[in-house]
């Protein structure tokens, strides 16, 4: 199919059997071809400004008009000698500092040459491209926060992890690529499916999606509350029983109708009855292709619906254990309920994450579970971030960089008794304080 990137067409036919990481060069009608190492084209002069005061950008320092470039482009000149022209035709060019100069040259070769180069799809590369591009899809997860989680959650091989996402698949993804197929991961979703679009552009190989579930958040309290059934999923030889029956009555009416057009073609002349019989057989055989076509298309979407409910019973057994190694939620919903809730699927002594693009929801929150209980070494953290451009006597921060990249809620699980209440903790919690502490609030009492 036709790819469309960074203003550029081509096909990615001739890229298959390359390694990654080879470059290529868009040819004329969008096919790539690898492009040989080359020695870069330096300048016939090294002249070079001492500093850029003195120029004007007033648009006629270039002699080269949008038609010239237009035609040296229709007659199959490379984007290289294009480049060259233009630093020959420039007026301003050798005015300019050799920093200058480099940048109007790497500004230009982006524009003009049409070279690409394919490299392998891993967390760090989806995440920053899918930030730059389109933030929206992904809650405004910023790469170094879905670090942080990654982190924070401990996520390593054969973890038992519950991930509720919101994020077009990048969240569940990463988790995926840190277990490297190893573990099971229950992904929790609303609607009516969940949403894998940036998975899928991992590249994952088939036996990583062996352990992974899927769970419907509306039948979460169902589970909890032990009303969760599948009495709708089928069984296997009654599917076939059915199938059979119903192949049986239709061969039954169709031998009924062979023998009445038998009958009939009796009192006429030969020529007419084999003229009749072969009408009839391709009048049968058209049915039998339309009813072939029409028991595939059952038997396909029978087929999906009970693996889909096969597939629901075995993540709700995995739920139904309650002893998951950690919980990521990274979602547009509000966070409380939903912590509070996949809690319970947790097992005691283990790490969950929450990210919100807000620090309110959060603060409500760390609030909620510090009422309930059950939890430790809870932290509201936001992570900081700042590019630097390190080059050769021109390392400085970049004057753009992110004004916020969310906020996460970390902790760690512990045993909840639930014959307590919130009442009497509170009462325990200050019978507990330090004498000192009591005597001062005495004091201010009197």
């Amino acid at each position: 199919r036709k790819i469309i990137f960074e203003k550029q067409w081509f096909y990615l036919d001739n890229a298959i059997g390359h390694v990654y990481g080879t470059t290529f060069e868009v040819t004329s009608g969008g096919s790539l071809q690898p492009k040989e190492e080359m020695e870069e084209v330096t300048t016939e002069t090294k002249e070079a400004g001492t500093d850029n005061r003195n120029i004007v950008d007033d648009g006629k320092s270039q002699k080269l008009t949008h038609d010239d470039i237009k035609a040296l482009k229709d007659k199959g000149i490379k984007g290289q000698e294009i480049v060259q022209q233009l630093i020959e035709n420039s007026t301003t060019f050798r005015d300019k500092t050799e920093f200058a100069q480099d940048k109007y040259i790497k500004k230009k070769k982006k524009k003009y040459e049409a070279v690409i180069t394919i490299v392998k799809p891993s967390t760090r590369i989806l995440s920053t491209m899918y930030y730059a591009r389109e933030p929206g899809k992904i809650n405004h997860l910023r790469y170094d926060t879905l670090a942080q989680m990654l982190t924070l959650g401990n996520i390593r091989a054969g973890n038992k992890m519950i991930v509720m996402e919101t994020c077009a698949g990048l969240v569940l993804g990463a988790v995926m690529e840190r277990m490297g197929g190893y573990g099971s991961i229950i992904q929790m979703y609303p609607g009516g499916g969940p949403v894998r679009a940036a998975t899928s552009c991992f590249g994952f190989p088939k036996p990583f999606f062996d352990n992974l579930h899927e769970f419907p958040l509306s039948k979460v309290d169902s589970l909890l509350s032990g009303t969760f059934s599948t009495d709708t999923l089928p069984s296997e030889p009654e599917y076939n029983v059915l199938l059979e029956e119903e192949s049986n009555g239709l061969t039954g009416k169709k031998q009924a109708s062979l023998q009445e057009t038998e009958e009939d073609s009796t009192t006429e002349t030969a020529m007419e009855i084999n003229e009749t019989e072969e009408q009839e057989t391709t009048d049968i055989s058209a049915e039998d292709v339309e009813f072939k076509e029409i028991k595939e298309k059952e038997n396909v979407r029978e087929k999906k619906q009970w693996e889909r409910r096969k597939k629901l019973i075995e993540a709700a057994a995995l739920l139904r254990e309650k002893n998951a190694d950690g919980l990521i939620v990274a979602s547009k919903f509000h966070p409380t309920p939903l912590l509070l809730t996949l809690l319970e699927f947790v097992a005691p002594s283990r790490p969950f994450v929450v990210y919100c693009l807000y620090k309110e929801p959060l603060l409500e929150c760390y609030t909620k579970l510090r009422e309930r209980g059950g939890v430790i070494n809870l932290k509201l953290s936001e992570t900081w971030l700042r590019n630097y451009q390190v080059l050769p006597d021109r390392s400085h921060p970049k004057l753009t960089m992110s004004g916020g990249g969310g906020y996460l809620l970390s902790g760690i699980t512990v045993f909840l008794d639930k014959g307590k209440s919130d009442a009497s903790n509170l009462e325990t919690l200050k019978t507990e304080e330090p004498s000192s502490k009591r005597c001062k609030i005495q004091d201010l009492h009197c």
